[in-house]
Order: structure tokens, then C-alpha cells, then sequence
């Protein structure tokens, strides 16, 4: 864990719902440079101005899915890491840490990002800067369907970056922060982990539809809050533009939840800093020290759970380690693990 002392027990946070705007239709590595470099001037107005109105005790700011560049569509994996994917000390995570570093806030967001042990593949990143400007978290998604993940690369990842790399969890002035990335909401597993490292405020970067009724990665925002007994701060995208799908197609729905599974803050459609709420650290953790019924988290018991765990084997590892990869890859691995659980009779 990255360590901060100077310690905070109740503070704002604001899960800033911004637009998207993609990089996909730029022709070259220099046009997507700068055209996230644009978006990144949009950001620091909207940030400064959103720390204006909410006040200085906003020292969380969490930013949507992929904000600087949208998803791929059509671009090979290595088109994609070539365009659109920053370095790991990349000028666009200066840039970003100068804006934390000005409003001495914490800055979460998701990037596609290239990692020099793994040439010619990619990974979705959530980050998060501290008030110094440095970053304190990198966490790569684990669950993707059409991105690289750790899992396909698994025995090189945990051999350059161990278990605590793949669930890092940063202890900080602000509190014990993770990182989930957009549809990982849904996966219980992902968060328990983090929980089990002592995770009391997930930071959700994600790009989904948002809907009047309640949608499934909104229920399990409740979910993973309650049953963690952690907030979730959870910042949607306002739409993505310059791509080819209508660009509300994800907008809206931002929103802070805490420890109780209480909605503190929902925004609607549109570019808004409507979702933000205090964060109330002393609370959350009176409720975790306190024996009762409704501590769920002290009333695990993983022993019952884990053999089951290490015999199941559903969607393999190791995928990716070898050879050139197109993205028929992820759908194919995905049918032969389905036809596989088929035959076995588990789904």
C-alpha cells in the first residue's frame, strides 16, 4: 500500500461526469495526442470550476471510462496500442498529475496504457494521482472480453508485479482507496479481494447506459457497497462523441453510494458535477469495529469458499503469452470455454 498520514476522516468527493471524446477517426499517433491533450484542458477548467462550487474540501474526484480516448472499434490490438494507449510515465499523466497537484485533490480515472514488459499488447488501467501529483495506484482491469487482461498474461504478470500488484489498494490521508473498472461492478470477486486488503472507498471509472430502472451495474453498486461495507464512487461518461454510436448512448447515472448502500448523490443526463456527497470515513469505520448483524464484512468466512474456488476452471489463463494475438481471439476463447462447461454439465 502506498502510504499518506496526514489523515482525513470526513472529506467531498465528486464523481464528474464528463464527455467522451474519441480518438478512433484520428489518423495517427500524433493527432490522438492531441486530441487527448485537449481533453485534458477541458478537464482542468471543468475541475477548477467544479472544486469552486462544491468546495475546497473536495479532495476526490473521480473521472469516467476511457475518458481520454473512448474504446476501440476496429483497430487491431497493436493499431490500438500505438494510437491510443499512453506510457506508463507519459506526458499525459503529468499533465493530469499538475491539475491534482494544483487542487491538492486526489484524481481517479481509466486509461489504455502499454506496459514495457508485455510488447505488442495493452492493458485498461484505473490510476490514481495524489495531491503531489504522483501516481499511488495502478490497477489493470482483470475482466474484459475484448481487451488484454493480467489473467491471459498471468504467470509473467504476477512474476513482475505479485498478487499485491494485480489488488492494490492505497492507504492514503483520504482512506484505504481501490479501483474497479466499468463492468467489474458486476464481478463480486474483484471487490472482495480489494475489501480483503483493507479497501474502504472503491473508485469507479465506468461507461454504461444509464436507464430510469434499475440496471444491473447499478444494483450491484449497492451490492459491493453493502457487502464490503466500503463506498463506491462511481463516474459515468456523458456520452461518447466521435464515433459512430449515438452519443448518449452512455450518459448519466453517476453517482457516490455509501457504506450502507445509501445513494447520496445521482446525476442525470449530460455533462453534470451533480454526484457529490461527503464521504464520511469515522462512520464507515465505527460500522466495520462494531459487532453486530450488519457487519457482514467481519462475518466472512472465505475458508468455506475456497476449495470450490480452486477446483473450478472456467475462462483459462495464460491466453495471451505466446504469438501474435488478433481480436478473434476473446470470442473464440469464450466459446471454447463455454462449449467446455456444456459438456461438463455446468451451464
Amino acid at each position: 500500500m502506498a502510504d499518506n498520514t496526514d489523515n482525513l476522516n470526513s472529506f467531498r468527493a465528486l464523481a464528474l461526469q464528463v464527455t467522451c471524446h474519441a480518438v478512433n477517426q484520428a489518423t495517427d499517433r500524433h493527432e490522438a495526442r492531441s486530441l487527448m491533450q485537449n481533453s485534458i484542458n477541458r478537464l482542468a477548467q471543468q475541475i477548477a470550476a467544479s472544486i469552486a462550487f462544491i468546495g475546497f474540501d473536495c479532495r476526490l474526484i473521480v473521472l469516467p471510462e476511457y475518458f481520454l480516448t473512448g474504446f476501440p472499434m476496429g483497430d487491431s490490438l497493436a493499431g490500438w496500442a500505438e494510437k491510443a494507449c499512453i506510457e506508463m510515465a507519459g506526458a499525459e499523466y503529468e499533465a493530469l498529475g499538475k491539475i491534482a497537484q494544483k487542487h491538492k485533490i486526489f484524481l481517479a480515472g481509466n486509461a489504455y496504457e502499454v506496459d514495457p514488459n508485455f510488447p505488442g499488447l495493452y492493458f485498461q488501467t484505473c490510476f490514481i494521482l495524489d495531491p503531489s501529483g504522483s501516481i499511488v495506484l495502478r490497477y489493470r482491469r482483470l475482466n474484459s472480453l475484448f481487451a488484454p487482461t493480467p489473467h491471459d498474461v498471468w504467470d509473467k504478470y504476477l512474476d513482475c508485479y505479485g498478487l499485491e500488484g494485480v489488488f492494490p489498494v492505497a492507504k492514503t490521508a483520504i482512506g484505504n482507496l481501490a479501483a474497479l473498472a466499468s463492468e467489474e461492478i458486476l464481478y463480486p470477486e474483484v471487490a472482495r479481494c480489494l475489501a480483503m486488503r483493507g479497501a474502504e472507498i472503491f473508485v469507479h471509472s465506468t461507461s454504461e447506459v444509464y436507464n430510469k430502472n434499475l440496471t444491473p451495474k447499478d444494483a450491484a453498486k449497492i451490492t459491493r457497497a453493502v457487502e464490503n461495507m466500503a463506498y463506491v464512487v462511481s463516474a459515468n461518461t456523458a456520452g461518447i462523441a466521435n464515433i459512430a454510436i449515438p452519443i448518449a448512448s452512455a450518459d448519466g447515472g453517476s453517482k457516490i453510494i455509501d457504506h450502507r448502500g445509501i445513494v447520496l448523490a445521482e446525476t442525470g443526463a449530460g455533462e453534470s458535477m451533480a454526484a457529490f456527497a461527503e464521504i464520511d470515513l469515522g462512520a464507515l469505520r465505527r460500522d466495520r469495529r462494531r459487532p453486530g448483524l450488519h457487519n457482514l464484512l467481519a462475518r466472512q468466512r472465505f475458508e468455506l469458499y475456497a476449495e470450490s474456488y480452486h477446483q473450478s476452471h472456467f475462462y483459462p489463463a495464460n491466453t495471451m503469452l505466446e504469438g501474435e494475438i488478433d481480436r478473434k481471439h476473446f470470442l473464440q476463447t469464450q466459446q471454447a470455454t463455454i462449449d467446455r462447461l456444456a459438456q461438463l454439465g455446468i451451464i
